[in-house]
């Protein structure tokens, strides 16, 4: 859990297969529910991986051939591990950059309180 005690941060990546999550050319979907049940999305992509994917579409031919790529929600990181990330998340709420960031989705709802510590939601 975060240093933070009014967020919880899931991380996809940590559904996965142990040898699937590649800490340094990986991407991965983060949501963080606040306290206030406000629940956030975004995407973090190691620099890495985009060279990875334009690689890959170049010979696939998506995206132009690797001319472009385009994700919402970007986060460009130096390594996708949960304690980077995590770093990352406080940095951005301690500089007034999280909702900037992230894309607000819709509140938690109370049938979904079983999904998060006991005592999380104020």
């Amino acid at each position: 859990m975060a240093k933070n005690p009014r967020i919880n941060t899931w991380i996809e990546a940590e559904q996965w297969n142990q040898d699937e999550w590649n800490f340094e050319d990986g991407n991965t979907d983060v949501i963080v529910t606040f306290s206030d049940r406000s629940k956030w999305i975004a995407t973090f992509f190691t620099y890495k991986n985009i060279q990875t994917l334009r690689e890959k579409n170049i010979k696939t031919g998506e995206c132009m051939n690797g001319s472009y790529f385009r994700a919402s929600d970007m986060v460009l990181i130096d390594f996708v591990s949960r304690e980077r990330i995590l770093e990352v998340i406080e940095y951005l709420i301690d500089n007034n950059e999280f909702e900037y960031t992230f894309t607000r989705y819709p509140d938690v709802e109370l049938e979904e309180d079983y999904l998060y510590p006991e005592g999380f939601f104020s």
